[in-house]
Formats: structure tokens, C-alpha cells, sequence
């Protein structure tokens, strides 16, 4: 699979949007299902206007996404049915590359993610109890360490 990395388009919001609901669906089993709904309602009103970076196939279409806020990775989400293409792994190299530091954080309960980030050099630097939302799903705080 050829993937290259680009800038979001407006017209894929859509699009976008079910990438996350995917990826959420495959991984974030922890989550109460009336939390996943709203946070899916979060997520629709901002993630098409949101100046992401997308990873994309062979026929341009996304296949996952990042959003990088400084030296700040807010989101990063891999279509379910691209995972383990090295799409996640493009999307954080593409990062580093703009970055000379890097930060994340991620839900304590997503062991696939824990140890993604782990594999890709990052290391636990604290602890939230609550998500960015205030609900008591844990998050680590990560930071880019080197491979």
C-alpha cells in the first residue's frame, strides 16, 4: 500500500469523521456507549474544519489522521480496516518531522495505543485521572523520547 501524508480537504469531514468512529469502535471498548455518542457529537463539530494532517492511499482517499497543535499531537486515528500498514507510524514520523519535541496524550485503558507510542520512542511523563472532557477515563501524558 503507497501512502502519502497531505493536508485535510473540507469535503472530506465526512469521511473523517467515520475514520475516527472506526477507529474509536476498534479500540476504545472502555468507553460507555452513551459517552462514545457524545463524544462522536464533539468530534462532528469540529474535526472538518480542523487543520489536519491525512494520511491517504494509492486513489487519495483517507485512510487516517493527525491533528498537531504545535509540538502537541491532539488526535491521531487510523481507519480500522488500514491498521498495521504503518499508517500511525507515517503520521508520527511526519510530526517529528515538523517538531523538535513531541507530546501526546492517550487513554490509559488503550493498551494497543499505550503500546504503539511506547514502540515509537514516546515514554509516560504523568498521569490525568480525568479526559480532556473531565470523565474518568484515565490518560497518560507522553513525550518523544527516541526510538
Amino acid at each position: 500500500m503507497v501512502i502519502r501524508i497531505r493536508r485535510s480537504r473540507h469535503e472530506e469531514g465526512e469521511k473523517l469523521v467515520s475514520i475516527w468512529c472506526r477507529s474509536v469502535d476498534a479500540t476504545h471498548h472502555f468507553l460507555s456507549a452513551d459517552y462514545r455518542v457524545e463524544l462522536e457529537e464533539l468530534v462532528s463539530s469540529f474535526l472538518p474544519e480542523a487543520p489536519l494532517w491525512v494520511a491517504v492511499n494509492e486513489r487519495d482517499q483517507p485512510i487516517g489522521f493527525m491533528l498537531l497543535s504545535g509540538q502537541h499531537m491532539d488526535a491521531l486515528f487510523v481507519d480500522s480496516d488500514a491498521r498495521g500498514y504503518g499508517v500511525g507510524r507515517l503520521l508520527v514520523e511526519h510530526a517529528l518531522s515538523m517538531a523538535t519535541e513531541l507530546t501526546t496524550n492517550v487513554n490509559e485503558q488503550n493498551d494497543q495505543a499505550v503500546g504503539f507510542y511506547k514502540k515509537m520512542g514516546f515514554k509516560v511523563t504523568g498521569r490525568s485521572k480525568v479526559d480532556e472532557q473531565g470523565k474518568p477515563y484515565p490518560l497518560l501524558n507522553l513525550a518523544y523520547v527516541g526510538e
